[in-house]
């Protein structure tokens, strides 16, 4: 009965969203990995930036009628595991896929704390399996294609992207139908990957703290995930970036190559961090790219 109730919920979320964007539960039978959140722990929304979430949920964006090709793309924003970008790395980015028949859903996420979750180190990445199994679950509802379902992740939202694409095995939600976790394709933007050296180190304190263990380290260490089984991976960064070094998306590039899994990979001489759709210090689009690797790769 409690699955049916849930099955009616989604669906009825499923015909709203279709008039008009709007945020569906991930978990509608309640939050894994949860405690009771503080009633101090209130959600903010300061022009576009998110914080203190807590309740995770999923946008979908549907392109207009007759354009839509199939293919999905799960949105990640970034924000340091801090807060996210929601506006800018989220669903501006999510009206651009629409463009080109890609439906898009951005996925807020929590934010690690020990406030609201047993075990901080996991809960995004629960949120990243959850939204792929929810995405690919109802494909049909959203006249999706279930194996052109892909992610997209930006800065700290590049890491937790990156960690879906390489952790995808180790399943840390309720998956009765072991449905696939794996996104069918990676695109990451001036992504964390490593928490060695070359670290962002407040991404790597807000999800791991501040004296974790070596094993941890290389656990999130994602260029040290990568196997055969990897996604194709399309990669955006800027070599002058002061805020995530370049050498994570090198990194990750290297290790896909290593693994002969299909990459792209665009470095821009100028750019710096965060810019989001568009780069204000150069006139190239990655988006643009982005279109034309996808459509090479068969998913359009």
């Amino acid at each position: 009965m409690k699955t049916l109730l849930c099955s009616l919920m989604l669906m009825s979320f499923f015909m709203f969203s279709r008039a008009q964007e709007k945020e569906i539960p991930l978990y509608p039978a309640g939050v894994p990995n949860s405690k009771p959140t503080p009633a101090t722990f209130i959600e903010k929304n300061d022009k576009g930036w998110l914080t203190m979430v807590s309740t995770p949920t999923i946008t979908p964006f549907l392109p207009e009628k007759g354009m839509a090709n199939g293919t999905a793309i799960i949105i990640f924003p970034g924000g340091g595991y801090a807060g996210l970008a929601i506006d800018k790395e989220g669903y501006n980015i999510a009206k651009a896929f629409n463009k080109f028949g890609v439906t898009a859903f951005v996925v807020k996420n929590r934010l690690p704390s020990d406030d609201i979750m047993i075990d901080k180190t996991i809960g995004p990445l629960q949120d990243a399996e959850q939204a792929v199994l929810m995405v690919r679950k109802n494909a049909l509802a959203w006249g999706l294609n279930p194996a052109k379902i892909g992610i997209i992740g930006f800065s700290a939202g590049g890491h937790l992207a990156s960690t879906e694409g390489t952790h995808f095995d180790k399943v840390l939600i309720d998956n009765p139908e072991h449905i696939s976790l794996r996104p069918d394709f990676m695109l990451l933007l001036y992504p964390v990957i490593s928490f060695g050296p070359m670290a962002h180190v407040g991404s790597r304190e807000n999800l791991i703290g501040k004296t974790p263990s070596a094993d941890l380290i290389d656990l999130y260490s994602n260029e040290k995930q990568v196997t055969a089984n990897t996604p194709p991976t399309f990669i955006v960064h800027a070599e002058d970036d002061d805020v995530v070094p370049v050498q994570n998306t090198l990194m990750f590039y290297a290790a896909l190559l290593k693994a002969n899994v299909k990459a792209e990979m665009h470095i821009f001489q100028t750019g710096g961090h965060g810019f989001g759709l568009n780069n204000p210090r150069n006139k190239g689009k990655w988006i643009d790219w982005c279109k034309d690797w996808m459509d090479a790769s068969g998913l359009l």
